[in-house]
């Protein structure tokens, strides 16, 4: 197992040609990077411009891969109501969107019909996956990439069904736990 760094991610979307399919399918997330983010969002110090600033370099790469005409997309499957990670990610999603990325939100309750990979994964060109490991409680452990055609078209057709099941973005209200 490996842990790209920006150089690796940017080798990634830079030899990127048609799509990039990010799917997301954990509740929570505990990347060292964000934690911070978090914090400060849970204390109501946190809104578009600071999450902007967090995360230039990866807008900066989202916009650059799109202004080369490739199609940058993501679905999350998510469990409602939804948990306090994915409000925070909820919230930051427009600065994505900004940049050129297509997102899409799936209801977790509505994914039971899919086969979906193991792990969380990008999938590049339909030929390329980039799978992301985490611990049980949402911390970090590193990338695995696979160039297997099985591998690929699995993923892909996974993301696919998830995509044309999930809801746009500006039409996904956030179901909230009961007060």
């Amino acid at each position: 197992m490996e842990s790209l760094d920006a150089e690796g991610w940017a080798r990634l979307f830079n030899g990127c040609q048609v799509s990039a399919c990010h799917l997301e399918m954990r509740d929570h997330y505990a990347v060292a990077e964000e934690l911070a983010d978090v914090e400060k969002w849970r204390a109501g110090q946190w809104g578009p411009e600071q999450d902007a600033e967090s995360k230039a370099g990866w807008l900066d790469l989202m916009r650059a891969t799109t202004a080369r005409g490739v199609r940058i997309r993501r679905t999350r499957i998510v469990s409602e109501p939804v948990t306090e990670y994915i409000q925070f990610e909820h919230e930051g999603t427009p600065q994505n969107i900004a940049a050129g990325e297509e997102v899409r939100w799936l209801p977790r309750v509505r994914a039971s019909g899919l086969s979906l990979p193991g792990n969380d994964c990008w999938i590049f060109d339909s030929t390329t996956v980039l799978f992301n490991h985490f611990t049980g409680d949402g911390g970090w452990v590193g990338n695995e990439l696979s160039t297997d055609p099985d591998v690929a078209e699995l993923c892909t057709n996974a993301f696919e069904s998830a995509w044309r099941l999930g809801i746009p973005h500006s039409e996904y209200t956030l179901p909230r736990p009961a007060s």
